[in-house]
């Protein structure tokens, strides 16, 4: 091929060339960073295939003479979308074939109606956030990426698993979910991941109550083959109702995600919070999370989505 001037096509990714695109993904992300073994990025998580399985619809291949060179995922949270990782193979870098999956994956949220889109990028690369600032993405406060050891949890309070309800149960408890995402952002919809990580296998849903009302919840990814890795829980989503007790329920949703990776056997929870959401950041601090990675939320038209002082919520848009 001329890697000069590649004929890039843009198109579904295939379910076949998910082993590839996972290779691809960890080459360029390990290449980035400047790994000594690139191809060891990620450990054992898996983005590319639990992303591809939740949404095939949204998942976009790069394809030079019917070869993949790169893809890109978009996540459809109701009114809310972001994607990533988009990754190119680190010998086509430069080409214009960032910038083609991009336009493509932008025009699959105007189809959708999408209200907000937003990313999360590497804050010290002025290419990636350069990039994304040409489309109309602009660069706000970081989202730090953070971790705790599990422990023992005493103070969780009434809380349940999703996993646990029978079909009836399932529904009334998306139904609430969808109230209290709607109560943080119109139109926020978690249903697809709560739904996805039970399908998949792949993690399970925390629910927690105040009387019979759901006050949080939080979709958890478990263990090997998740986004979380090996001996990993990983909190993807995770909110508290708005208003007066947000924040006392959002430190109840900390300890009942804890319970659950303990239960599992997990020995690390990770979650990701944006800085703008301050008291969330600072109870998470006060409970034992430590940054382990960061970086830096860029919101289409430089609106605030939920990335508010009064959100309770956690998210990273990895």
């Amino acid at each position: 091929m001329n890697i000069d001037r590649p004929h890039i096509d843009i198109g579904p990714l295939r379910e076949a060339d998910l082993p590839e695109a996972d290779r691809i993904f960890r080459l360029a992300f390990g290449t980035f960073l400047g790994l000594p073994e690139p191809l060891a990025f990620g450990g054992d998580t898996d983005f590319v295939g639990t992303r591809w399985r939740a949404s095939p619809e949204a998942a976009m291949g790069a394809y030079v003479n019917d070869t993949l060179v790169g893809s890109n995922f978009a996540a459809r949270w109701g009114s809310f979308g972001f994607f990533g990782p988009l990754t190119v193979h680190p010998d086509l870098w430069d080409k214009g074939i960032a910038r083609r999956l991009l336009t493509t994956t932008l025009s699959l949220f105007e189809r959708w109606g999408t209200r907000h889109v937003a990313l999360f990028t590497f804050p010290q690369s002025p290419k990636h956030v350069g990039l994304y600032q040409a489309h109309g993405f602009w660069p706000q406060q970081l989202t730090p990426v953070m971790a705790k050891p599990v422990g023992a949890v005493t103070d969780a309070g009434s809380w349940q698993n999703y996993s646990a309800l029978d079909g009836g149960s399932r529904a009334a408890s998306l139904d609430a979910c969808r109230a209290l995402t709607d109560a943080i952002y119109p139109g926020l919809d978690l249903t697809r991941e709560i739904e996805s990580v039970i399908t998949q296998g792949i993690g399970d849903t925390v629910l927690v109550y105040q009387g019979v009302e759901l006050a949080a919840f939080a979709v958890c990814h478990l263990g090997k083959g998740s986004e979380a890795g090996s001996s990993t829980a990983y909190i993807k989503f995770g909110a508290a109702r708005p208003g007066p007790g947000a924040a006392m329920h959002f430190e109840r949703l900390l300890s009942a995600c804890e319970a659950l990776a303990c239960a599992h056997g997990m020995e690390q929870l990770v979650a990701g919070v944006n800085t703008s959401r301050h008291d969330a950041y600072r109870l998470m601090l006060g409970r034992g999370f430590r940054t382990m990675l960061q970086g830096v939320a860029m919101q289409l038209g430089n609106a605030p989505g939920y990335n508010r002082a009064d959100c309770f919520v956690i998210d990273d848009w990895r």
